[in-house]
């Protein structure tokens, strides 16, 4: 069984940069789709940047398309999400999240929908804070 766990939160300038980790200890993330998501106070959460792991497919929400980078370290098992030009919009509390596909390069053609739908995903992490001080 997979289990993911987030590093990296914390307090940073608007305009600075993080880089939070996603861990997944259990198995390697061949064939998985990687989701992260966030969560602001009062807000539903929602998707910003996925990644197949084992395609290098890669899509990223229009809030933070420019901004933020989401790689994968695969001898490691571990995606980093790279934070750049931070707002305080960008406050939240950040979750990775993993689903395992028969066919990941899929879920990145047409309109994605499933990307973005947290009920397609069933490992989750335990979620990292990002402050944005302005």
């Amino acid at each position: 069984q997979v289990q993911l766990v987030e590093s990296g939160g914390g307090a940073e300038q608007s305009g600075g940069s993080l880089r939070l980790s996603c861990a997944a200890s259990g198995s390697s993330l061949d064939y998985y789709v990687i989701g992260w998501f966030r969560q602001a106070p009062g807000k539903e959460r929602e998707g910003v940047s996925f990644i197949s792991s084992s395609h290098g497919y890669t899509y990223y929400a229009d809030s933070v398309k420019g901004r933020f980078t989401v790689t994968t370290d695969n001898a490691n098992n571990i995606v980093y999400l790279n934070l750049t030009m931070l707002t305080t919009e960008d406050t939240a509390v950040y979750y990775c999240a993993a689903t395992h596909v028969g066919y990941p390069p899929g879920w990145f053609e047409g309109p994605k929908r499933r990307l973005f739908d947290e009920n397609e995903y069933e490992l989750w992490g335990q979620g990292t804070q990002v402050t944005v001080l302005s």
